[in-house]
């Protein structure tokens, strides 16, 4: 992977949907939802704090998590679709 966020950076794969399909309608991409769950493919060094420390982030590679519906930037690498985010919009680890 050639994406390595920075800070209290996430990168995440988000959990793509099926091909939704009622009746003989297909529902196109731009009428879906965003997806709220993904997998954490990378993260940064943690966040700086004011007088310098770094506090470690508590996400780790390869959990699955659930975050904001309209939190952070949509990227394309490689074919595939992620998301970078800070981890202060992730709202739960999934076990």
């Amino acid at each position: 992977m050639a994406i390595k966020p920075l800070g209290d950076r996430v990168l995440i794969e988000p959990i793509s949907d099926k091909e939704e399909k009622i009746g003989n309608i297909f529902i196109p991409d731009t009428a879906k939802e965003k997806p709220h769950e993904g997998t954490v493919i990378e993260v940064g060094t943690g966040k700086v704090t004011d007088d310098g420390k770094v506090v470690p982030m508590q996400l780790k590679k390869g959990q699955r998590v659930l975050y904001g519906k309209y939190s952070g930037t949509e990227i394309k690498e490689s074919g595939k679709d992620y998301l970078i985010i800070k981890e202060s919009d992730v709202l739960a680890i999934i076990e």
